[in-house]
């Protein structure tokens, strides 16, 4: 039976879909069944469309992320949402729990990032080297519980694993992330990063954009009071 599909915004350009834990984005070596495929599925049944649907993935999540993920449904859109991303002119904001608090307790962190594809891992480093990529975001506290904290991240650049491996790097590991240091995982199997919130200009209709991901059921988001 086809997982249903949470989609948060639609239109004749794109789509837009709260992605869950368990959900990879595009298909990869373990064959699991992808996001991608799943609504290029859905677009097919609901649609009654003869022959292949196209869809274009211009970002990815991890797949123990949850959260807002867009797809585009015309070679056009994809090209365009390609370019937004490239240009930074798209605003990504999201949500993670760490148990550690930062200090200070809102900033900027920059590293440079280098990817070993072997383990599937990114190291950040104080200086640039040659297999490094420039990486920036900025943080932020917006509330604590008496164990965890919730922090929102602005994601300046899209490196491999960027948030994961920045926060700890400054000894605050997401929940649940083993691979990069936390001591425990979730029983949901995921991490506890959330891509809450995604703001452009729309790529054809020329309109801002905001769409917001609600958290995963039961989750431990919904510890915190958010305003």
């Amino acid at each position: 039976m086809e997982k249903p599909i949470d989609i948060l915004y639609e239109d004749n350009h794109l789509i837009v879909v709260n992605k869950r834990i368990s959900d990879i984005v595009q298909g990869d070596k373990t064959g699991d069944k992808s996001l991608d495929k799943i609504i290029k599925n859905h677009i097919k049944e609901r649609d009654n469309k003869p022959g292949e649907v196209f869809l274009g993935i211009p970002h990815r999540l991890d797949r123990p992320v949850s959260g807002v993920v867009v797809f585009a449904k015309t070679s056009k859109a994809l090209s365009r949402m390609a370019m937004l991303f490239k240009e930074k002119e798209i605003e990504k904001v999201y949500y993670a729990i760490t148990k550690e608090l930062p200090d200070p307790i809102s900033g900027t962190l920059e590293n440079y990032i280098a990817r070993n594809t072997k383990q599937n891992k990114s190291y950040c480093y104080n200086k640039s080297g040659a297999e490094t990529k420039h990486a920036v975001l900025h943080y932020r506290v917006l509330s604590s519980s008496e164990r965890y904290h919730l922090i929102e991240i602005i994601l300046e650049t899209g490196r491999h694993h960027q948030i994961r491996a920045q926060l700890s790097s400054i000894g605050c590991p997401i929940k649940g992330d083993l691979k990069y240091n936390f001591n425990r995982s979730n029983k949901n199997g995921g991490i506890s990063l959330h891509a809450r919130k995604i703001s452009f200009i729309h790529p054809v209709k020329q309109e801002p954009i905001e769409i917001i991901a609600p958290f995963p059921p039961g989750d431990i988001f919904e510890v915190f009071e958010l305003q």
